[in-house]
């Protein structure tokens, strides 16, 4: 495109005359020419490259450089194609010579091909008949090997056999690895059942299954004759003993025969060595204690009993901890072993019962089982002591004690444990024996209700009563028997303890007189609160008395208000102007009521003048026998408060009286005189004279 411009640039202004016509005709293509070069884009790629190579070129711009430019381009295209086909030529030349030697190669193989199939068709028969040999070969290579495998894994040897089964050989580490063997040939036949031909593979589980029954029968006879000569007391416990019963568990039948075994000869055991505890003999003179007996040397009831359920205690924790090494002490595996065997046979299975075995709820029933002998010692003993005594504290303190033991058994054994049904009826014995003691006890002191010392304390039944409630709270304090609900728990002792005798102080506050019954109900609730209020099961009924003594000093202070009133003689002047309103015409009457006439009110002044000096004390003797000089002090300080309102009620009448007289100014100068000139005594001051 840049050859043709230049080209034809140079044409358009090369020096030539036109004619006429042409000059007009060169005129259009000049115009035409320069409207294109016009309306050409210098942006356009074409003509910036084409400038780009000119450029590159160092071709100046000069007439003869445009009018040689094509013939140049021209040249150098000519000479680019002449040596391409050069190039080409000899590309030519080098594919003949391939094409050559390809030949001699197709030739080459065609001649080995023949030779191969010449080759093949002689040693064909033979390689066929080596095959075949080399794949029988390998046939009875793998069957020698699966029947060697088949006999190791599946057969065991006459002394194996023998080692299993006869109960003249030892159960040791060989016993052990040859029945986990023979179980795994009994688990592994299901694969041979699983074949076309089954009359091998059941030929093997019957014969597996007979050495897996005689071997747990041996084992289980051997495991007996273990436990008649075990001693829990050791700790190193033969460990091969542990083993067995976890392997014996795989057969839950004979394992459960083996436990209740032991449980009876633990039962027994147990029971034996309990009953030397008590009385320091014993059938086998070997076995007695060297400690005291705790009959001879526990002379008070409370602690005999405590002495048997400690020894119960130590012997439970002693025996669990046995127990616990004996059957739990590696993980789970007595359970898995179970589980395992209830699911080989589970016509052992209890009906219904689906659950997993629990290891340690068994544990705690199989140690329940063991105590059963001690159990029943403990309830004869005890109830023998508790029925032998008529103390109402010491039932109380021994069910406490039961209760303490109860539950420390129940977090041992669980809460099914049997041997807790033998607590709960202790506890139950010794609760009802207490109740009765204390109804005779209350029955005993029906005689002593009648009449109330002289200073109005409480009487010596209801300190009696209170001491006996103090111990018996104590007992109650130190019991981790109720702290589920310690108040409510210690209800029942206060309906048995408290409550009669707060009655028979009732029925003494009936027949005394005003202060004096208050007085001594105050006095009776104050004892009973001071013993209540130590422990914190007691604080509910505290707040009760609290409100009983409450309403008694009410009465008391009103008391006490009336005394103020009557003894100043204020008490004729309020029932006098408690009658009138606050109307003009009451407050003018005021003074013409026979009360506040002046002879009478100066009476009344001298009456109270002589009360006030000292009003409080003699209002404080009225009662000094209240054992709380704090409430002596409060009482009174309430009715002389009460006393000064009254004060100031009549005082407002009087000056209200003498207000509305003087400023109706109706009486003459000396006719009458002004009722506080005659009732001179103010509020402020009777505040400070009884303050």
């Amino acid at each position: 495109m840049a050859s043709n411009y230049f080209l034809e640039r140079s044409a358009s202004i090369s020096p030539v005359i036109p004619s006429v016509g042409a000059s007009s005709r060169s005129s259009n293509a000049l115009s035409n020419r320069i409207t294109s070069v016009l309306s050409a884009s210098y942006s356009d790629l074409e003509i910036r490259n084409a400038l780009e190579t000119l450029d590159a070129r160092g071709i100046r711009n000069t007439p003869e450089t445009r009018r040689q430019l094509r013939l140049d381009v021209e040249k150098e295209v000519i000479q680019c194609n002449g040596e391409i086909v050069k190039d080409f030529g000899q590309v030519a030349e080098q594919l003949k010579r391939i094409g050559t030697a390809i030949a001699s190669l197709n030739k080459c193989c065609a001649d080995m091909r023949i030779h191969i199939t010449a080759a093949n068709r002689e040693t064909g028969p033979v390689l066929e008949e080596v095959t075949t040999l080399m794949n029988q070969k390998r046939n009875v290579e793998t069957k020698q090997r699966v029947l060697d495998a088949f006999n190791s894994h599946f057969i065991i040897s006459d002394s194996e056999s023998t080692v299993l089964t006869s109960t003249a050989e030892p159960v040791n580490e060989e016993f052990f690895q040859t029945l986990t063997r023979v179980k795994k040939i009994h688990h592994d036949c299901q694969v041979l059942l699983g074949t076309e031909d089954q009359r091998l593979g059941l030929e093997i589980l019957e014969q597996s299954s007979k050495q897996l029954n005689a071997a747990f029968q041996k084992l289980y006879r051997w495991i007996q004759r273990e436990f008649k000569t075990l001693d829990l007391e050791n700790p190193q416990i033969n460990a091969s003993i542990r083993r067995s019963l976890r392997v014996l568990a795989e057969r839950p039948t004979h394992f459960q025969s083996c436990l209740d075994f032991f449980a009876e000869a633990r039962e027994q055991t147990l029971s034996d060595s309990f009953y030397t505890a008590l009385t320091g003999s014993a059938s086998d003179k070997q076995n007695i204690s060297s400690m005291k007996p705790i009959e001879f040397h526990a002379h008070d009831p409370l602690r005999y009993v405590g002495d048997m359920l400690a020894w119960a205690h130590s012997a439970t924790v002693s025996e669990r901890e046995a127990l616990e090494v004996l059957f739990i002490s590696e993980g789970d595996e007595i359970a898995r072993g179970i589980q395992a065997g209830l699911e080989s046979e589970p016509w052992s299975r209890p009906e219904g019962d689906e659950q997993v075995f629990d290891g340690r709820k068994a544990l705690n029933q199989l140690v329940s089982r063991d105590l059963n002998g001690v159990a029943r010692l403990l309830r004869q003993r005890t109830e023998q002591v508790i029925q032998s005594h008529e103390d109402a504290t010491l039932a109380y303190k021994i069910a406490n004690l039961i209760g303490f033991y109860k539950n420390t058994f129940a977090k041992l054994l669980g809460g099914e444990s049997e041997v807790l049904d033998v607590f709960t009826g202790l506890e139950e014995s010794a609760m009802k024996q207490f109740r009765a003691n204390m109804r005779d006890h209350v029955a005993a002191v029906q005689g002593e209700l009648a009449v109330a010392p002289a200073d109005l304390a409480p009487p010596e039944f209801f300190e009696e009563a209170l001491e006996m409630l103090k111990a018996l709270a104590k007992s109650y304090d130190t019991s981790i028997a109720a702290i589920d609900d310690r108040e409510n728990g210690f209800q029942t002792v206060l309906a048995e303890a408290l409550e009669p005798f707060l009655s028979g102080c009732e029925n003494i506050y009936k027949t005394l007189q005003e202060p004096n019954n208050d007085i001594f109900a105050i006095n009776c609730w104050l004892a009973a609160k001071m013993v209540l209020s130590q422990y914190s099961f007691g604080r509910d009924r505290v707040g009760e008395i609290e409100a009983r003594i409450a309403e008694r000093a009410v009465k008391l202070v009103e008391y006490q208000h009336r005394y103020f009133t009557y003894t100043s003689g204020l008490d004729s002047l309020l029932n006098t102007l408690g009658e009138l309103s606050d109307s003009p015409e009451d407050i003018s009457s005021i003074t013409s009521l026979e009360p506040f006439k002046p002879e009478n009110l100066i009476a009344t002044s001298q009456q109270l003048d002589d009360f006030l000096p000292s009003a409080l004390m003699d209002a404080a003797e009225n009662i000094k026998k209240l054992k709380s000089t704090k409430m002596v002090q409060d009482i009174t300080d309430a009715a002389a408060s009460m006393f000064c309102e009254d004060f100031e009620f009549v005082e407002s009448k009087i000056l209200a009286a003498d207000a509305l007289h003087d400023s109706e100014e109706t009486l003459e100068e000396d006719s009458a005189r002004r009722l506080r000139d005659i009732f001179p005594r103010t509020s402020g001051e009777i505040r400070v004279l009884l303050s």
